[in-house]
């Protein structure tokens, strides 16, 4: 008994040994030769293009890599003056729960205050689900 395979759209499909039904088989595509020296052929050192070096001028006053568009430039870093004031507490550490635990409830801010019902909510359901 011989086992042919089917092609139905994209996919191959070959019988089970019984004959009952068919299964999906997935086809891989095969490469070409792949020479071992440059000369030709995709990829290799000498059709890499050059690493641009930039000045550190340049460096310093640019955010190198941080344009998305295509014919866009590298957007210029400005004093910290020109930024908002969030953007300076992103970083900031958050107190833990523990920490909010001992407080006085009555006179944490409402940034806090409402850090500490989300993560006493999360404890309590871990702890209800353990």
């Amino acid at each position: 008994m011989s086992l042919s395979v089917f092609r139905v759209g994209r996919r191959l499909l070959r019988p089970l040994a019984s004959g009952a039904s068919l299964i999906p088989r997935r086809g891989f595509a095969v490469g070409g030769p792949k020479s071992k020296k440059g000369g030709g052929g995709k990829g290799g050192s000498a059709d890499a293009p050059k690493a641009e070096t930039l000045s550190k001028e340049v460096k310093a006053s640019t955010v190198v890599g941080a344009n998305i568009l295509k014919d866009g430039a590298d957007p210029k870093i400005l004093p910290d003056s020109e930024y908002p004031d969030w953007l300076w507490h992103l970083l900031d550490k958050k107190l833990p729960l523990s920490e909010l635990k001992r407080k006085n409830l009555e006179t944490l801010p409402y940034e806090d205050l409402r850090r500490f019902g989300k993560l006493d909510n999360r404890a309590r359901i871990k702890e209800n689900n353990s």
